[in-house]
C-alpha cells in the first residue's frame, strides 16, 4: 500500500513555539478551514521534516454531507490549485493517480484519474468548434510495484519523457497523525511526492528533481498507524478523566513533542506497529473525495 507521508499542518502542530523560516496562516469559510504552511528555509524544513515549499490543507467538516459541501470543497481545491499554478507553465499537464485501485483506502489516485477531463487527444481541427482554447491534459494510473513489477516512479518518468508535459499533478492517499482528519482533509503542495513514506514503504520520489518538470501533489488522509490510534485514544481517555475528576492523566496528542511521539512509536514496536487503520465508511469517503479533487482539477485547468 504506497500511501505517502502525513500532513504538513500536523507536522507544524507538533511545535508550540514559532519556527524560524516557517509561516502559517489559516482562514475559515462556510464549514471549510484552509491553512497555508510555507516552509522557506533549510532550518525550517529540518524542524518540520518537510521539503521547502508551499503546503495547503483544506479541512472539511463532513466530506460526505452532500452536494452543497462537495461543490464548496471543489471550489476551494480549484482556487488553491490555481494559486499554486500561477507561476508555472500549464500549457500541457499530466495527471498521475498513484496507488492501488483494488484497495479502497489506497484508490484515491486511480479513482480521481478516471474522472479527469482528458483533452490531449483532441486535435487542433476538432477544437475549431469551441469558442475557447482546450488545454492538453492527459492522465495515467501507473499501478503499484506489487502488481506491475515496475517502480511507479520509473513508469511516471517514462510517460513524462514520452508525453513531455510542462507540469505533473500527482494524486495519492495520505497517512494522518490525527484520527479526526481521516477523510476530512485535502492537502496540496508544490514539493512533489514520496509514495509509501507514510507507512514505512518508501518508493522512488516523484518530484521536479526526478522528472525534470514541476510536480503538484494532492492527497487525502485515508489511514492512521498504530501509534496515532494509541495516542488519540489515550488523549480522549485523559480528557474524559480530567473533565470528570479535574485531574489530567499523562500528556498526549498535540501536547507531545516530536521526540515523545517517536518514543511512543518505538514503544509500540512489535505490538501492532505495522497495523494500518481506515474508517468504516471508507468507500463513501473515497468516492466523495475523488469527486472533489477531480472537479477541482478540472475547474483549475479548463476555463
Amino acid at each position: 500500500m504506497p500511501i505517502r507521508t502525513d500532513l504538513a499542518i500536523e507536522s507544524r502542530e507538533m511545535f508550540a513555539e514559532e519556527i524560524t523560516g516557517v509561516e502559517t496562516a489559516a482562514r475559515d469559510s462556510d464549514g471549510i478551514t484552509i491553512t497555508h504552511v510555507n516552509i522557506k528555509t533549510k532550518e525550517g524544513a529540518e524542524r518540520i521534516g518537510k521539503p521547502i515549499g508551499s503546503y495547503v490543507t483544506i479541512e472539511i467538516d463532513d466530506m460526505t454531507a452532500g452536494l452543497g459541501i462537495e461543490g464548496r470543497s471543489a471550489d476551494a481545491v480549484s482556487d488553491e490549485l490555481k494559486k499554486l499554478l500561477s507561476d508555472k507553465d500549464t500549457s500541457s499537464v499530466l495527471v498521475v493517480g498513484l496507488g492501488n485501485q483494488y484497495i479502497t483506502p489506497d484508490a484515491i489516485g486511480p479513482k480521481t484519474v478516471s474522472k479527469i477531463e482528458v483533452t490531449r487527444h483532441i486535435t487542433r481541427e476538432a477544437q475549431l468548434g469551441f469558442d475557447f482554447e482546450i488545454k492538453p491534459v492527459s492522465a495515467v494510473a501507473p499501478g503499484v510495484l506489487g502488481i506491475t513489477g515496475i517502480e511507479t516512479g520509473e513508469i511516471v518518468k517514462g510517460v513524462v519523457e514520452h508525453v513531455k508535459p510542462s507540469l505533473v499533478i500527482a494524486i495519492d492517499a495520505l497517512a494522518a497523525r490525527k484520527i479526526k482528519r481521516l477523510g476530512t482533509t485535502v492537502q496540496l503542495s508544490d514539493t512533489g511526492i514520496s509514495p509509501g513514506s507514510g507507512v514505512g514503504n518508501n518508493r522512488k520520489e516523484i518530484s521536479e528533481k526526478t522528472l525534470g518538470v514541476p510536480v503538484i501533489a494532492i492527497g487525502v488522509p485515508m489511514v492512521v498507524d498504530a501509534a496515532t490510534l494509541t495516542i488519540d485514544i489515550m488523549e480522549s481517555v485523559s480528557n474524559f478523566v480530567k473533565e470528570k475528576t479535574g485531574n489530567a492523566v499523562g500528556k498526549f496528542g498535540s501536547s507531545l513533542s516530536p521526540s515523545e511521539y517517536a518514543l511512543i512509536s518505538e514503544a509500540l514496536s512489535g505490538s501492532g506497529d505495522n497495523m494500518i487503520v481506515t474508517p468504516n465508511d471508507v468507500d463513501a469517503i473515497c468516492e466523495q473525495a475523488t469527486d472533489i479533487i477531480a472537479d477541482g482539477i478540472n475547474m483549475a485547468l479548463h476555463s
